[in-house]
């Protein structure tokens, strides 16, 4: 079990430790100090149920549907490029960090935002259903394979979060939220491009 649990977290890192939109998304809401801790927390749920599906052999069955890869890809495009959009649009009317508690955004709206931007990106399935998944299934243990993808995961995003929360006071002006919003709005775009134009 030991070496499917070192195998689940030495892949689950390489593959989750990446700029993306979901990283993206999950390190503004530690900058903003918005529910980071929930959003860390659905991500890495996320993550250990689509890799336990995956090892389980969900991933070679949305591997074999074209048009289920198809709507993930055109769905999870559309979502990219809203929310680029968005972003783009608060670097013309930037604001200074507020406290959560004073911040207009509600938990559920945080929340389903954040099922929106794991759940609409192609990329999570491919890595998460279709390679950790292929992966897990072949080792000697497979709980230990996807404990250990699950630890990796609970680290990132717990750490992306935490690292948000102790930036945010050095951050505290207008022009910092302009670079942030639009370094977010050209992940959120490159992500969308590569969607659109690459094959899955």
């Amino acid at each position: 079990m030991g070496i499917s649990f070192s195998q689940g977290l030495l892949v689950g890192s390489a593959l989750i430790v990446a700029i993306g939109a979901q990283n993206a998304f999950v390190l503004r809401q530690g900058l903003r100090r918005e529910y980071a801790w929930r959003v860390a927390a659905i991500c890495a749920l996320c993550d250990l149920l689509l890799v336990a599906l995956g090892v389980a052999g969900m991933g070679r069955l949305l591997a074999a549907s074209q048009w289920a890869m198809t709507l993930a890809r055109w769905g999870g495009v559309a979502w990219l490029v809203w929310q680029a959009v968005q972003a783009l649009g608060r670097t013309f009317r930037p604001v200074a960090l507020v406290p959560a508690a004073a911040s207009a955004t509600g938990a559920g709206a945080v929340v389903l935002a954040t099922l929106a931007v794991t759940l609409l990106n192609p990329h999570v399935y491919l890595d998460t259903l279709v390679m950790l998944g292929a992966i897990g299934a072949q080792q000697p243990s497979a709980a230990g394979f996807i404990m250990g993808a699950a630890l990796a995961s609970l680290l990132w995003f717990f750490g992306l979060a935490g690292a948000g929360h102790w930036l945010a006071p050095h951050l505290n002006s207008r022009r910092w939220w302009q670079v942030i919003d639009l370094t977010v709005a050209l992940v959120m775009l490159t992500v969308a491009w590569q969607l659109a134009w690459r094959p899955l």
